[in-house]
């Protein structure tokens, strides 16, 4: 698979996916110090926790009701972090969580696919949803940043920085909302945002955001972000210019700094990719 990234695309450095076993880890960390391959940064869990089966990246939460789970994915997410800190992987990205709640996200996407977008009946579910989380949210959240806390500390002894990243759902934590005082609250240089382009088109789709106002208002603060593009309403991981993502205006409003991270569907093909690699060059020079 590395050497596929690295020697098909041309690609020299890459983000290792919440989806990597631990029977992988030899292979990759031999790799490594062969000298054949370097990481930009990891997604938490990885390598996955050996009693998930499948890729669940939030199969533990910082936002859980019981203290075990928590402890849980702390001790995953260091895990996690030393193994970001063995490959050299300056980054790992987060998700931080979920308000227990009826899911809305899916709901509204069935709704728009039906042609029900911005209907009575859109409006008022997508307004209960709004108020049940804003109820809600402070405890789900306070226990994030509990959590937080620890995370941000190790990572600081390993000299690896966070990332947290966007969320699809609307349930999940933080929303656009709350990001801007949770970076102000937690006030450390390990951590910063992590911009998912598919996740931020899913929310200005179903009318939570504009896409371009809100990489305005926090551009600064990314450390990194998942390229993808997104076919309405909701198929993401899309390959870049296969969609409806305006990447020609908000790709030069991240910092010249930012690092970029092709997020793809495992389901596209190795031409589909090149044709996209080809196009981004020719629009951004990198």
């Amino acid at each position: 698979m590395l050497r596929e990234i690295k020697g098909e695309f041309g690609l020299d450095l890459i983000e290792l996916g919440h989806g990597i076993r631990i029977s992988l880890v030899p292979g990759i960390q031999k790799m490594f110090d062969a000298g054949e391959v370097r990481f930009s940064s990891l997604h938490n869990f990885c390598p996955l926790p050996v009693e998930v089966l499948a890729a669940l990246p939030d199969c533990y939460q910082f936002s859980a009701v019981y203290p075990q789970e928590r402890g849980r994915a702390i001790k995953q997410t260091f895990q996690t972090i030393d193994f970001a800190a063995r490959l050299g992987a300056p980054f790992v990205v987060l998700h931080l969580g979920a308000v227990k709640m009826q899911p809305i996200t899916d709901l509204l996407v069935e709704l728009a696919k039906d042609g029900e977008y911005l209907s009575r009946k859109y409006v008022r579910l997508k307004l209960r949803a709004v108020q049940k989380r804003e109820r809600s949210a402070a405890t789900y959240l306070q226990r994030v940043k509990d959590c937080l806390r620890r995370v941000i500390d190790y990572a600081a002894s390993k000299n690896v920085r966070l990332g947290l990243e966007n969320r699809r759902g609307y349930e999940e934590i933080p929303t656009e909302r709350e990001f801007p005082a949770l970076l102000d609250e937690m006030d450390s240089p390990q951590i910063g945002y992590w911009h998912d382009f598919g996740h931020a088109q899913i929310k200005e789709n179903l009318a939570f955001l504009d896409h371009a106002e809100w990489l305005r208002r926090i551009a600064q603060r990314t450390l990194g972000c998942h390229v993808q593009d997104c076919v309405w309403p909701a198929q993401d991981h899309q390959p870049p210019f296969a969609g409806d993502v305006d990447l020609e205006r908000l790709v030069p409003l991240l910092p010249s700094n930012c690092l970029f991270v092709w997020e793809m569907s495992p389901r596209k093909t190795a031409d589909e990719i090149r044709r996209s690699m080809q196009i981004w060059k020719q629009r951004f020079g990198k």
